[in-house]
């Protein structure tokens, strides 16, 4: 089939676009008001978008309060979902009233960032400290409205890893079981039985590509 997505005129029960943009990070973003009001969000719109230096970027579907709060502040947090963090994870996803504390309804206990004065998840392995950079509105985004969707920029300036999931060097993301976000309501685990390591391709001196190897151990 072909549509034309300007109209998304596809004539699904459902959106595809989500299923087809998968699997997707999930961020999970810890901010409060100048009031000192805490707030726990997920995101599947995120994902980093530079490492030198570290930012990442998160998608708000409105004027949320994550969105509000960082622009108030200045700062959030991205704590890593994890598979036995789900529920929490699901629970903080639940429209509520502006100024309600997800650390409180979910179960989970709050920590103060050691670089940032944003709120992130004690329980999560890893954990992004962000300074606002920039909020960008996409356009036909209405602010008066509180319509339309805004990507919020921040620059990692602190970064939090559980040593026990620090393994031979490296962050051991098969351990942590990181959580993705498919299509629909459908989610997915990240785990040793579902992921794989190879060294990227190299060409000979003909240009013909050579068998890829195991990784070595360097990062290419």
């Amino acid at each position: 089939m072909h549509y034309d997505a300007r109209k998304n005129e596809h004539g699904l029960p459902h959106d595809p676009f989500k299923a087809i943009v998968a699997p997707r990070p999930i961020g999970w973003i810890g901010s409060q008001n100048k009031k000192g009001q805490k707030n726990l969000a997920p995101y599947s719109y995120f994902n980093g978008v530079s490492d030198q230096p570290h930012y990442v970027m998160f998608s708000s579907n409105g004027l949320k309060d994550s969105l509000t709060n960082a622009e108030e502040t200045g700062v959030f947090t991205a704590s890593l979902a994890t598979s036995n963090l789900f529920d929490q994870m699901n629970i903080s996803s639940v429209p509520a009233k502006y100024g309600t504390d997800e650390f409180e309804l979910s179960g989970l206990t709050a920590r103060q960032g050691n670089y940032v004065d944003a709120p992130c998840v004690s329980e999560s392995p890893a954990v992004l400290e962000c300074e606002l950079w920039k909020v960008l509105d996409l356009p036909h985004s209405s602010r008066k409205k509180n319509t339309g969707n805004y990507i919020v920029i921040g620059h990692v300036i602190g970064i939090y890893i559980d040593d026990s999931f620090i393994k031979n060097g490296l962050f051991d993301f098969k351990l942590a079981e990181p959580l993705g976000r498919l299509g629909y309501m459908d989610y997915g685990i990240i785990n040793a039985e579902n992921s794989f390591t190879k060294n990227r391709p190299e060409l000979n001196e003909g240009g013909e590509v050579l068998p890829v190897k195991e990784w070595d151990g360097s990062y290419k």
